[in-house]
């Protein structure tokens, strides 16, 4: 049914859809419109057979979810930003258990100084924790990716993350296509937990493993994700013969089949991008995108070939790896070891920063020309930049930076509650 809405509650009626049996919530901005309506629709008994917990922390919700899925139940819970690094323990536990837990994120800047703006820092601070990640590009990606990460998550025993852009896509009104209850429970089987605590029959989850079995465990939860990289296409095609929406998989491409020059970004940023790629394609320039799904995995081979015949790629990023740079370029890089073409890192939009047509656009005319750093900082007011390094280096006791930029530019910083 095609309806008008917000992105948080598109992805809330898709998982009422999934029948989920434990729901466990506690409000962050920007996730909170979600486990909201969830509740209201517990309450009004729209979702039935369902126990919608209210915790008094994030990490409460991830243990409770812990918990309820250990002792056989399809589970969800949403969080973003600090919430995320407040369960990182027990992120950490449910991929170590093998628990088929499906949580959102909306994501959002990690402070301090803090900003309850867009970007990709919280999702990627748990990169490597054993969650499969996935990013949607529009809200209905995000609807339908929630309806495929039940099955990836129970298919692998193993947790999944979708990620969706905080405001940019959560609270945004779009017209989605919500489908019917019948068309999930064909797409989407019973659930029947791979593992599960049952007084019947007795065992330990979570026990104590030395030297002697660690690496074991942690190769086998390293397979789960390479499996992965085969059955994350594989429930794409089978929603599309379901559902008639291309929707998820490991990797899109756009316009890139003649591209010298191809831009890599992932979520709703690739919208922006594809406008200007269209424009710039009009006027003869040679450019392509590529959307990149499923970052846990992260698909190598796959990315390999859809850059390999291109002159040059610029990794666009929503994070910043301090001292380093780009974090979805390390592995843009490994994807194109050998392969002899310039590559470039942008990082752009961190705290929810604009990222403009007129912006890009400059950019990636630069970049035709192979006049891009290394590392780029998409609009970086150096100006701004400048006068900071002068004035700390003129005095021992400089006071708070992010005040001190504040004062520069005119601007009198928020106190958020």
């Amino acid at each position: 049914m095609l309806k008008q809405t917000e992105g948080s509650h598109a992805v809330a009626e898709a998982i009422a859809l999934c029948r989920p049996q434990v729901i466990c919530a506690y409000p962050i901005t920007p996730q909170t419109h979600i486990v909201e309506a969830l509740g209201e629709m517990v309450k009004a008994e729209e979702l039935v057979n369902c126990e919608f917990i209210n915790v008094e922390s994030e990490f409460a919700a991830l243990s409770v979810a812990i918990g309820a899925s250990a002792a056989g139940a399809r589970t969800y819970t949403a969080t973003s930003s600090q919430g995320l690094l407040f369960m990182a323990e027990a992120v950490y536990n449910a991929a170590g258990l093998g628990l088929p837990i499906v949580m959102t994120i909306g994501n959002r800047a990690i402070g301090a100084p803090i900003n309850i703006w867009n970007d990709h820092s919280d999702s990627m601070s748990m990169r490597d924790a054993g969650w499969v990640q996935l990013y949607a590009e529009t809200n209905q990606e995000a609807l339908d990716l929630h309806i495929q990460a039940f099955r990836l998550a129970e298919e692998l025993s193993c947790p999944v993350m979708v990620c969706m852009d905080g405001f940019i896509l959560t609270h945004a009104y779009e017209r989605v296509d919500v489908p019917t209850q019948d068309e999930v429970d064909a797409f989407l089987p019973r659930y029947e937990p791979r593992q599960i605590l049952d007084p019947a029959d007795p065992v330990s989850i979570g026990a104590m493993v030395g030297p002697e079995a660690f690496t074991e465990v942690r190769y086998l939860s390293h397979h789960k994700q390479l499996r992965a990289l085969g059955l994350i296409p594989q429930l794409a095609a089978d929603f599309h013969k379901q559902f008639g929406r291309n929707s998820g998989g490991l990797i899109r491409s756009y316009r890139t089949e003649d591209a010298e020059t191809i831009v890599v970004a992932l979520g709703s940023v690739n919208g922006t991008i594809q406008e200007v790629v269209d424009e710039m394609r009009e006027q003869g320039s040679r450019i392509g995108s590529v959307s990149i799904c499923s970052f846990r995995p992260f698909p190598l081979v796959f990315l390999r070939e859809a850059l390999r015949h291109a002159k040059r790629v610029v990794v666009l990023e929503k994070c910043l790896a301090v001292g380093l740079g780009g974090i979805v370029s390390d592995g843009v890089h490994r994807s194109l070891s050998g392969i002899g073409l310039n590559s470039y890192t942008v990082i752009a939009g961190l705290g929810g920063r604009a990222i403009t047509c007129a912006s890009l656009r400059g950019l990636f005319e630069d970049a035709e020309r192979d006049e891009l750093e290394q590392v780029t900082f998409l609009d970086l007011n150096a100006e701004v930049i400048s006068h900071e390094l002068e004035r700390e280096s003129k005095a021992r006791r400089t006071g708070p930076t992010a005040e001190a930029i504040l004062r520069r530019i005119g601007t009198v910083a928020s106190h958020i509650g």
